[in-house]
C-alpha cells in the first residue's frame, strides 16, 4: 500500500518523525513523505493558488527522503495526488500526529483533519491522527512536552488493518489520543466545543491602529457530553470519529424547495 504521511506542524516535527518511523517498519507499505517546511497550524482547506510552490527535498537520518513544501497541508496531498514522487501517487493519506487534540467543532480548523479530507476528496482514505500533552489540556494551544510512542504505534497497527477496517467509502477517520497511558478506546461523535474567548486589548499604536488578543481558554468536558470525542479524551480514552465531506442537509432541501422562493425573482 502506497502511505502519504503529512501533518501541519512541519516536516520535522516529533509527531510526524514518530508516526514516520513507526510506518516504516509495517510490512508492505511504501512510504511517501511531504509535508509544510515550517508550522501550518489551523490552516483548514487553505490551497495556495497565487504562486507556485517551492519543494525541497530531504534526507532523514535514516536514509530515506522526504519532500518540505512552502504550500499548506492540502498543498501537500495535492502535489503526492499529481505525482511530485516519481511513480508514486498514495492509495491512503494519514495526518499527524498532531501536537494537540483536533476535538469536536475544532477540525474544522485543523491542517491535520483538513488533509486527510483531501485525501477523501480525492478518493483515497484518510487517517487524521492528533494527541494531547502530558499536561491533559484539553486547548489546541499547548505548550507542553509529548510522548508520541503509543500513538504511533496504534496508528501504524490502524494502518495494517485498513483493509479490514469497517469504514465506509468517502470517510475519513479522525484520531485522537490522550497525553497519557490510554484506558480504553471510545468510537465517539464529535462533541462541542466551548471557549471563554475575549476581545483583550494589547496594543495601541496610534489612534487608528490597535491590536487585539480574540482567544480565550477552552472550557472542560462536561457531563452533558458524554458520547463525545471531548468526553473520551477527558476521561484518557482514545477517540475515534469517523467523518465525511457530506455537508448538506437533506432535510433542509425538501423546506426549501417548498418554499415560495421565485417570488424575489419578480421586479
Amino acid at each position: 500500500m502506497r502511505v502519504l504521511l503529512t501533518n501541519d506542524d512541519g516536516i520535522e516535527a516529533e509527531g510526524l518523525q514518530t508516526l514516520r518511523r513507526a510506518l516504516l517498519r509495517v510490512p508492505g507499505i511504501s512510504l511517501g513523505v511531504i509535508a509544510p517546511d515550517g508550522n501550518r497550524s489551523a490552516m483548514a482547506r487553505s490551497i495556495t493558488t497565487r504562486r507556485p510552490l517551492w519543494v525541497q527535498e530531504l534526507t532523514f537520518g535514516d536514509g530515506t527522503v522526504g519532500y518540505a513544501t512552502d504550500g499548506t497541508p492540502v498543498d501537500c496531498v495535492r502535489l503526492a495526488d499529481l505525482g511530485l514522487i516519481p511513480d508514486w501517487r498514495p492509495q491512503l493519506v494519514v495526518a499527524g500526529i498532531n501536537h494537540g487534540s483536533n476535538i469536536g467543532d475544532d477540525i474544522t480548523y485543523s491542517g491535520t483533519v483538513a488533509a486527510a479530507l483531501e485525501g477523501v476528496v480525492l478518493g483515497m482514505p484518510g487517517i487524521a491522527v492528533s494527541q494531547q500533552s502530558r499536561a491533559l489540556e484539553l486547548d489546541f494551544r499547548q505548550t507542553s512536552a509529548f510522548d508520541f510512542d503509543a500513538a504511533a504505534c496504534f496508528t501504524a497497527r490502524l494502518v495494517a488493518d485498513l483493509e479490514s477496517l469497517p469504514l465506509p467509502a468517502g470517510t475519513l477517520l479522525n484520531v485522537n489520543f490522550p497525553g497519557c497511558e490510554p484506558e480504553g478506546i471510545s468510537v465517539a461523535r464529535l462533541g462541542k466545543r466551548y471557549y471563554q474567548d475575549e476581545l483583550e486589548l494589547i496594543e495601541q499604536a496610534h489612534p487608528t491602529r490597535r491590536r487585539y488578543r480574540v482567544y480565550g481558554e477552552a472550557v472542560e468536558a462536561s457531563a452533558e457530553e458524554l458520547g463525545t470525542d471531548i468526553a473520551a479524551i477527558a476521561s484518557r480514552r482514545v477517540a475515534l470519529t469517523p467523518l465525511h465531506f457530506e455537508l448538506t442537509h437533506h432535510e433542509g432541501l425538501a423546506a426549501l424547495a417548498a418554499h415560495d422562493l421565485e417570488r424575489l425573482l419578480q421586479r
